[in-house]
């Protein structure tokens, strides 16, 4: 099912601001909360095919989204993928644990709006 719908999860303005223009120019329908919070409520409430989840986020950390919205036996979002996206390296097991429940791990350093549009296109 090809992905129409995106719930970007970002706190960083910049970053943030660069990846809503290029999807929208992409032809997403794209949505941008900067808390995890937020991210975590706009994940619950509305439908969407694909999450970009930073990991270091105010308020709470993108494994603790992750961990709400995929914990354990109950997957809340089952027909959502999950991208994370983050700076920060992380120790080989928090990273596992991350990969094991996300579809896909992306160092923002080494991605641009073209590569995530193309990671997103291969996910759809």
């Amino acid at each position: 099912m090809p992905i129409k719908t995106i719930l970007v999860i970002e706190d960083d303005r910049f970053i943030g601001e660069m990846y809503v223009r290029s999807l929208k120019k992409a032809g997403y329908e794209v949505d941008w909360v900067v808390g995890g919070n937020d991210g975590l409520t706009a994940a619950r409430n509305k439908p969407y095919d694909l999450i970009l989840l930073d990991v270091m986020l105010p308020e709470r950390r993108g494994n603790e989204i992750m961990e709400a919205l995929r914990s354990g036996h109950e997957d809340l979002i089952p027909n959502t993928k999950i991208i994370v996206l983050t700076n920060f390296e992380q120790d080989d097991e928090s990273r596992m644990a991350l990969e094991h429940r996300a579809d896909g791990y992306l160092i923002k350093a080494e991605i641009t709006p073209k590569k995530l549009i193309d990671v997103i296109a291969h996910l759809g």
